[in-house]
């Protein structure tokens, strides 16, 4: 019997040693493994938190005009930047213990993979808001076992590195809301049209049910379910003692306003400036070794948004109902800085950019190039030239061209510079080229900046090089700026996510390069602001005529037209805007309406920008003097000779003879001396 006893004692011992052999062995095993899991986070590291971010653009006063996005619409703010009722719904429904676990929930994994075991696979969830965030960061949303471990490993090491405001603030900012918005910022401006820091406890709550299912919670979706899943999170703020039972009533009772319709129709502004300002941020910032797909960077612009308005109403008004296409762009004088952009007619129909990326042949726009060599080689705005029909030849009289007018007209008289820029006669211009020569006029183009190509043709005295209307608008802008550099630019200042200013646009000193000499750049200004006096006109028209009527301020222009192309450039002192329209296929312009929207665009913007300011007089240069000059002759006007018109030139250049109608061949001529007589009175 005491055998017995003592052989049951001895295996209850050994049982008992065995118990406590697996016991040791497990507790061992345990503490191992979670040594080696901290050995493995600590080489591992901290996790990275980066995630696309948007950029911000601003306009030149700093008001929101649109944003970009690599691949999900985002806006990164900081807990102190949102709502405190978004942090107390979230916590309150996804994971009231989150500030006391250490990533997982263990109570909650347990219940989980009960209800997974019985029902044969991966169904229920129990994810912590860390593990959500791990998930949000790294990981896809399929539904195993291996996804869940890593997600798990993933989070661990996020509690490890970062304190649980970081951990909630990146939840916040990654969780995806529907309708493409990322992030409680992108939400409540889509939903509610205002900052997640203006949220109120109603739309918050409304906010925080969306993300368990976008596609059923959404309140643009179906807002009954919404605004159950609201009340269920405002119940469960109430109960956690987060927000008191009165304050949870008036929340079930508010009245929300949706704001999803606002935001689609002004979720971006000027959308061809704004592609232009990126890729212009974009070299910026990898000139200084940056990439600015990191995202998160604000990018302050020179738009100016009533300049852009005026240019999209004029451009709206005056096009005609057909496939023409349009371009428009505006620049300050002095700074470059781009005020206005329309790159086409519809941008979602269409983002080719016809500012920047359409090459096209400039025509006469091209002349006043011509001329600014022309004046430093000899020319005055009283040089006169035959531009009677001419075939030329060149090239060692191996090619001949002969130039015709638009009309198909010539002049039968010799003509000045002021009147051939006036009406745009295509003679003088080529003989000019061919008297001043082609390296004179290579020189001048590069120093403005525009492509006239690099072979020797008369031709490119007419514009037959094709170039871009942002290029040509530059190059008038130059003009504006007295003759001094100017380079178009889009942007003020970029700061990156943490607020540094990473870049700034200083003022360059206009004194700092000079491309024509201020005396021959009045000269030439005063010229181009002929073509909108009818005292010029000859075989044909003064080319601005058809505008004079609206003219409220002095205006310097040219225009230019080839067989599918119209333009026109111009500037007042402070401001140079440029419009192109024809066909993108290149097709040749037929019709009237088609040829008369250039010259509207152009006039309605600048008479629009100009409306109720003083009239800026171009600043003369005190070597030019203005003269009152006969037109006809080339002479000082009297009285005799009709078609004058004040013309500015060198002070040496300045003609010492009057002009008079006195031709001894010329019997009216006689008659009105005989007239002038004073024995007149006896003729009879």
């Amino acid at each position: 019997m005491k055998r017995k006893s003592y052989q049951r004692k001895q295996k209850r011992s050994k049982r008992t040693r065995k118990a406590l052999t697996l016991f040791v062995a497990f507790t061992s095993a345990i503490v191992v493994a979670f040594i080696a899991l901290r050995v493995y986070v600590q080489v591992a590291g901290a996790p990275p938190l980066t995630v696309p971010k948007a950029s911000i653009f601003l306009d030149e006063n700093e008001n929101h005009i649109g944003d970009h996005f690599t691949n999900e619409r985002r806006y990164w703010v900081s807990l102190d930047e949102m709502s405190p009722y978004l942090k107390q719904a979230v916590v309150a429904v996804e994971d009231k213990d989150f500030y006391k676990h250490g990533g997982l929930d263990f109570s909650r994994i347990a219940g989980a993979v009960l209800v997974d075991i019985k029902a044969g696979g991966k169904v229920q969830g129990a994810s912590t808001i860390t593990q959500q965030y791990a998930r949000n960061l790294y990981l896809s949303h399929e539904k195993s076992w291996t996804r869940k471990l890593n997600e798990a490993l993933y989070a661990y090491r996020l509690e490890v590195f970062y304190d649980k405001d970081e951990i909630l603030e990146g939840y916040l900012n990654t969780v995806y809301y529907g309708h493409g918005m990322y992030g409680v910022e992108a939400a409540s401006r889509f939903y509610f049209g205002k900052s997640a820091k203006d949220l109120t406890l109603a739309e918050a709550a409304m906010l925080t049910g969306v993300p368990k299912g976008p596609s059923i919670y959404s309140p643009i979706v179906n807002l009954d379910k919404a605004t159950n899943r609201q009340h269920v999170i405002l119940k469960l703020m109430a109960d956690q003692g987060a927000i008191t039972q009165d304050e949870k009533t008036r929340a079930e009772s508010e009245q929300l306003v949706l704001k999803s319709d606002s935001w689609v129709a002004t979720k971006s502004v000027a959308p061809f400036f704004l592609d232009v300002a990126w890729q212009e941020a974009s070299e910026i910032l990898k000139s200084k070794n940056l990439d600015i797909s990191e995202g998160g960077w604000t990018i302050q612009t020179t738009l100016n948004l009533e300049h852009q308005k005026a240019a999209e109403e004029a451009v709206a008004k005056h096009m005609p109902n057909d496939d023409l296409q349009t371009a428009f762009v505006s620049m300050k004088s002095k700074t470059g800085a781009v005020t206005a952009l329309v790159g086409g007619r519809d941008y979602a129909t269409s983002s080719f950019n016809r500012v920047t990326q359409a090459k096209r042949q400039p025509g006469s726009t091209i002349k006043p190039i011509l001329y600014a060599a022309a004046l430093e080689n000899g020319y005055t705005p009283l040089t006169y030239l035959n531009v009677g029909e001419t075939t030329f030849t060149y090239d060692k009289g191996r090619a001949t061209y002969s130039p015709k007018n638009v009309n198909g007209k010539f002049a039968n008289h010799d003509m000045s510079m002021a009147q051939a820029i006036a009406i745009s006669d295509n003679i003088y211009a080529v003989k000019t080229l061919e008297e001043i020569g082609f390296k004179a006029f290579h020189e001048m183009a590069n120093r403005f900046n525009v492509n006239i190509g690099t072979k020797d043709n008369l031709s490119i005295a007419l514009g037959t090089t094709e170039t871009t209307l942002y290029e040509m608008t530059n190059a008038y802008n130059i003009l504006a700026s007295q003759g001094q550099k100017t380079t178009p630019t889009t942007i003020v200042s970029i700061k990156n996510a943490n607020g540094d200013t990473i870049y700034e646009n200083k003022e360059v000193d206009i004194e700092a390069e000079s491309v024509l000499s201020k005396e021959n750049t009045y000269i030439l200004t005063e010229m181009m602001t002929g073509i909108f006096d009818p005292v010029f006109s000859d075989y044909s028209p003064a080319t601005g005529i058809g505008i004079r009527s609206r003219m409220t301020h002095t205006y310097a222009a040219k225009s230019g037209s080839t067989n599918s192309d119209q333009w026109l450039i111009g500037f007042t002192p402070s401001l140079t805007a440029g419009v192109w329209n024809g066909y993108d296929q290149g097709k040749n312009l037929t019709e009237r309406e088609d040829t008369a929207s250039t010259k509207q665009i152009w006039i309605d913007f600048m008479e629009a920008v100009n409306k109720g300011t003083k009239n800026e007089d171009f600043t003369k240069p005190k070597d030019v003097k203005g003269v009152v000059i006969d037109i006809e002759s080339g002479k000082l006007a009297t009285d005799a000779c009709p078609k004058q018109r004040l013309i500015y030139m060198d002070e040496k250049d300045v003609p010492t003879e009057k002009c008079s109608n006195f031709d001894i061949l010329d019997t009216d001529t006689w008659g009105n001396f005989w007239n002038m007589l004073p024995f007149s009175i006896f003729k009879n």
